[in-house]
């Protein structure tokens, strides 16, 4: 990442590559994800010098990595704040990518001795977090006082001065919502249009984040196998291993297409679906799996076995779907604590039954 270093008056600063390998790909996968985060600093693309935009990003890799594939041919600055690893968006909600801390690396970074002017570009997610004005009167030489309580003494500086003064502050500038817009925005004197303010969440927006999904529940989909091959032991006569080894790979593929049916399917068909809830989304798609199943005659033996299925396919589709608000720009937080206040007393219920239905078909 690291390929050189640009001198400047205060310290040299590493100039990192524009072109991405592996590392990104990796991430995707769940790969070393907890880990993947970046020093927070200063940091140059090309050969920036005391005129070139200072960029703003979280030290979660994967946003550094984002900003500086599509600073490509840009000299400039990035500045990383120190988020904990987490993305802008999700950190300016924490507060970690706050005032605070932008505040924080400015002075540490020494950023106005590197640069001659006072601009910094924030990226329009990170909106939330950060309190323009104060960031300038944080970073001013003085800041600037409140009306009114300039003492008596103070009255004969000369105004200018002062203003020049007070001027020092960083001003801060909202980029575009996409990284992929910056040059654009640039060549727009620094202006966002209506598409560069709009955050969407369209299909290939869905598909890069399935992977993590994928990965990243596998172990309830591991408990829930476990959870069902024990109960698949179960019969009149105590347990059976061979009842539990032939119906527990029968529950184990249902309980993966139902998986896979709330945590690929429904997000990839997600604005199709004609509820607003995710949980809602991925119970029709539940329901939707179990009827095909049944027509099929693969939805397992017994009108208990059946009823059990059709209760735990979809709760489990619901749940997985339900994970993938995290991941959505549709959501909000208020929204996602109602949606579960109102389905994970649903999805346990349906689970619930369908386990004790599905034991009842075993001892029948």
């Amino acid at each position: 990442m690291i390929i050189g270093t640009v001198n400047t008056p205060i310290r040299e600063i590493p100039q990192v590559a524009t072109k991405l390998y592996w590392g990104a790909v990796k991430v995707r996968w769940l790969i070393g994800r907890d880990h993947y985060l970046v020093a927070p600093g200063l940091y140059a693309t090309g050969k920036p010098d005391e005129s070139s935009d200072v960029f703003v990003t979280a030290n979660y890799k994967l946003s550094f990595d984002h900003l500086r594939k599509n600073l490509d041919g840009i000299d400039a600055w990035i500045l990383v704040l120190d988020t904990k690893g987490v993305n802008v968006w999700c950190a300016a909600g924490k507060g970690t990518f706050g005032t605070s801390e932008l505040v924080h690396r400015i002075k540490v970074t020494r950023l106005g001795k590197i640069v001659n002017h006072r601009k910094i570009i924030v990226p329009q997610l990170g909106a939330v977090g950060i309190a323009a004005h104060l960031v300038k009167s944080l970073t001013a030489v003085c800041p600037k006082p409140i009306p009114g309580t300039i003492k008596q003494s103070q009255t004969n500086i000369n105004p200018r001065i002062l203003g020049e003064i007070v001027d020092h502050g960083f001003r801060v500038i909202f980029g575009p919502v996409r990284a992929k817009d910056i040059k654009a925005f640039i060549q727009n004197r620094y202006q966002t249009t209506t598409e560069m303010r709009t955050v969407t969440f369209n299909f290939s927006d869905r598909i890069k984040l399935l992977t993590v999904d994928i990965v990243y529940a596998r172990y309830k989909l591991f408990a829930a196998f476990a959870i069902m091959f024990l109960l698949s032991a179960i019969d009149p006569q105590g347990v059976n291993l061979i009842q539990a080894i032939n119906n527990g790979l029968t529950a184990m593929i249902l309980i993966t297409l139902s998986y896979f049916t709330g945590i690929l399917i429904t997000p990839v068909v997600l604005p199709y679906i004609p509820v607003r809830m995710f949980a809602f989304k991925g119970l029709i798609s539940g329901f939707f799996l179990s009827g095909i199943l049944f027509l099929t005659g693969d939805l397992g033996v017994g009108y208990f076995g059946i009823a059990a299925w059709f209760l735990l396919l979809p709760a489990i589709s619901s749940f997985m779907t339900m994970n993938f608000t995290g991941a959505s720009t549709f959501t909000s937080l208020s929204g996602v604590k109602k949606e579960m206040k109102i389905f994970v007393p649903i999805q346990i219920f349906m689970v619930s039954t369908g386990l004790i239905l599905y034991i009842i078909n075993n001892l029948t």
